[in-house]
Formats: structure tokens, C-alpha cells, sequence
């Protein structure tokens, strides 16, 4: 593990480092001032080596000890790293105002050999404990935030779920309702995906949804809209601060993805390749409507996509703001 000694005086320090030394810390640098210490623990840092105890002489003349604790504490990459103290003599007020600063045990001059190796030993086996703290921390955070991941994914697609979708749409309809923005909202379902099903089996048909997800989610490009599976064969996109002409762009770039990406459909009845339905309806939000009335419009107008031959948008406009409040 890595020491790093502040101490002005060179004797002072090579006396330090070979007791440490001497003890099997073979990894201990020195340095004068505090400056430079800052710049070695930064440079340490960057690497594969960082500082893992601080030494600091409480006298050196560059700068006040308390201070430089002080400062080293006040680098959040620094600011668990042990720091022992070495004083002229044990004046309580000035070891009570280090300990308030950060060291974490400190050393009277002159220093001892065996008092030296064993509250070294002692401040490293702090500093394990500390990283192994923070490296379980660190993983237990990474986990959180796959499993949160995970609960608003879907694992075929990769697109957010249903869950993330109703949290999402409740989320945009209070915030753009309060900026008097529009959602927009498209629905959208695979033609004929049963037969696709039946013709080319289920591991196809997974294989399949895929592909169509890839398509409908290269038709959006802004980070706020939000595309997700629906459930089944059935796909939706969020589309916050967009108006009835700006959902039905979507949709039609979903159509134009499609039709180039050319997913064969044996089973189709109206093409040779996959295609969907799709239903817009946009909204801007009032205290007299809800998400529901939203995702109500777009679902009718999927309905009469499929009903007027489907391989189409069909779209529903819901009165404006003004219309309703009368």
C-alpha cells in the first residue's frame, strides 16, 4: 500500500521512510511541501496506485499543518484516506483541532520505531476496511441500478415496459400540462403477427418483434421521447412537447423504416413484408383530462387503422385546451 510522507525537513523524512520501510512498506514517497503532495496524490490517483496513508508533520513551515489537512480533506478523492499526524509535543488543543480536521491518530516527536510501524499498521488496516466498504457500496449501487434497469425493460426488446411507460406518461402529463405543452402518443401493432406466429414459429416470431422494435425505435431521436413494448405484439411511443402534425411525422418515419428494413411476412395478407398499424391522437393536458383519455384516443385510432386495411396511421384530434375548460 502507498505512503506518502509531507515532512519539509529531508532527514526527517528519509528517517520516516526507512523505518517504513523497514517494517516491509516498501512503496513510500516524500515530499516537502503541500502542494506538492496534492499534485503526487492526484498523479497517484490517476494511476493504479493511489495514496493509501498521509503523513504530515504538523510544523512544516510552507503551510499550517491544521490547514493542510485541512485542504487534503476538502478533495473528495482524498477525503477517506487516513491521515496520521506528527506532532512537537501533545498539546491538547492543537490535536484536538487536527482530529476535528481529519487525521485519524497522530504521533509525538520524537518518533518512535515500534510506535511508528504500529499505529501505521493500524491506520492501513483502516484504510482496508474503508475500500472494501467502498468497493461493496460501489457493487451494491451497480445492482441497484441493473435491477432498476431491469424492472422497467423489457428482456425481449430491450425497449422500456409497460410499467416504465405508465410511470413515464404520468410523469410528461403533469409536466407538460403545467408548461401547457402537448403529448403525443402513438400506438402501434404488428399486422397479422399471429400468422407470422403460426407460419414461421415462436423463436422466429421473438427474432421478429426485435427487428420491429429496432425500426420504431430509429424513428425517434430526441431523448425525451420514450418507445415502449406495450405488451404482446404491441408497441407505444411518448412523445412529450409534440403536437398532432409532430406525432403523425413519427409514424410515418416508423412506416418509411419498415418498408426499407423489409422484414419478410410469409402469412401477411396485405404485403409481402412485416407491417403495422398504428393510431395518434395528441393531447396538450388539463386539469379535466387524464393519461387515460390519451392512450383511449390513440387505441380507437389503432382500431380504425386496422379496420380501414391496416399498414397505416390513422389519427384522432382531441379538443384543444380552450374547448375543454368551456
Amino acid at each position: 500500500m502507498k505512503i506518502i510522507i509531507i515532512e519539509e525537513s529531508k532527514t526527517a523524512a528519509l528517517e520516516l521512510a526507512e523505518m517504513l520501510q523497514s517494517a516491509g512498506h516498501t512503496d513510500v514517497s516524500d515530499v516537502e511541501s503541500l502542494d506538492r503532495a496534492l499534485r503526487a496524490m492526484q498523479r497517484f490517483a490517476s494511476g493504479e496506485t493511489p495514496v493509501d496513508l498521509v503523513l504530515i508533520d504538523l510544523d512544516n513551515h510552507d503551510t499550517d499543518g491544521i490547514a493542510a489537512i485541512l485542504t487534503v480533506k476538502s478533495h473528495r478523492e482524498f477525503e477517506d484516506i487516513p491521515i496520521i499526524a506528527i506532532a512537537e509535543n501533545d498539546d491538547s488543543g492543537e490535536l484536538d483541532r487536527a482530529f476535528a480536521a481529519g487525521v485519524s491518530d497522530y504521533i509525538v516527536k520524537p518518533v518512535g520505531r515500534t510506535e511508528l510501524r504500529a499505529r501505521v499498521r493500524s491506520a492501513l488496516q483502516l484504510r482496508r476496511e474503508m475500500v472494501k466498504r467502498m468497493l461493496r457500496e460501489r457493487e451494491l449501487e451497480r445492482l441497484a441500478r441493473k435491477l432498476e434497469r431491469m424492472s422497467n425493460q423489457d428482456g425481449l426488446t430491450g425497449l422500456a415496459n409497460r410499467r416504465c411507460f405508465d410511470d413515464t406518461l404520468i410523469r410528461e402529463w403533469v409536466r407538460n400540462g403545467r408548461e401547457d405543452n402537448p403529448v403525443g402518443l402513438l400506438m402501434i401493432d404488428i399486422d397479422h403477427f399471429k400468422s407470422y406466429n403460426d407460419a414461421l414459429g415462436h423463436v422466429n416470431g421473438d427474432v421478429c418483434l426485435r427487428h420491429v422494435a429496432d425500426s420504431i425505435r430509429a424513428a425517434t431521436n430526441r431523448p425525451g421521447d420514450l418507445v415502449a413494448r406495450y405488451g404482446g405484439e404491441e408497441f407505444a411511443i411518448i412523445l412529450p412537447n409534440t403536437d398532432f402534425n409532430g406525432a403523425l411525422v413519427v409514424a410515418g418515419n416508423i412506416h418509411a423504416n419498415l418498408s426499407q428494413n423489409s422484414i419478410s411476412h410469409p402469412a401477411s395478407q396485405i404485403s409481402r413484408n412485416v407491417t403495422v398499424s398504428i393510431g395518434a391522437a395528441a393531447v396538450v393536458p388539463t386539469c379535466g383530462s387524464t393519461p387515460e383519455h390519451l392512450i383511449q384516443a390513440a387505441d380507437t385510432a389503432l382500431y380504425q387503422a386496422k379496420q380501414s386495411g391496416r399498414n397505416r396511421t390513422e389519427s384522432i384530434s382531441l379538443p384543444e385546451p380552450d374547448m375543454v375548460r368551456q
